[in-house]
């Protein structure tokens, strides 16, 4: 546990650590079956952050994503990115960012190099790339075991209900 003043010392150089589901579920309106992030750890305010995505057969999509051979759609791989994202841009903005959508506005440079399957637990390493008003860019990666299995680069705009 931190004590108040390793509390507010990482406050202050825009560490904010680790952000759990109940937290996560207040920042953004994603839910299920769309939320595709469990935790986010390592969020560093206006720089990036670490969402943990823990893979379960019990997921719906693997009814139909192959029955036979189950593997976790690339385009859900990436909204994991996304949803991450979406977490540190509302801890960067602060409180009255919380609940507000995050769209798409593009998708560069997306590159599936392994197949994430039930068991799995992916960390998607979000970065900043620039952000303007209610513009951010990120370059994003999920990793799973230390190896890459998925990456891009998207662009995102927040705005009200």
């Amino acid at each position: 546990m931190n004590s108040p003043a390793s509390t507010a010392a990482a406050a202050d150089s825009g560490v904010i650590g680790s952000v759990d589901i109940r937290r996560i579920v207040q920042m953004i309106p994603h839910r299920y079956p769309m939320l595709l992030v469990d935790r986010v750890t390592n969020l560093r305010l206006n720089e990036s952050a670490v969402g943990i995505k823990n893979v379960s057969i019990n997921e719906p999509f693997f009814q139909g994503h192959f029955p036979s051979e189950p593997v976790m759609p690339g385009v859900l791989i990436v909204e994991s990115m996304a949803q991450t994202a979406a977490v540190l841009v509302v801890a960067s903005m602060g409180p009255t960012a919380e609940g507000k959508l995050v769209y798409f506005m593009s998708i560069d440079g997306a590159r599936f190099r392994r197949p994430v399957v039930p068991g799995d637990r992916v960390e998607v390493h979000v970065q900043k790339v620039q952000s303007r008003q209610s513009v951010w860019k990120f370059a994003a990666k999920a990793i799973v075991e230390g190896n890459v299995a998925a990456e891009a680069t998207f662009a995102a705009m927040i705005r009200d209900r």
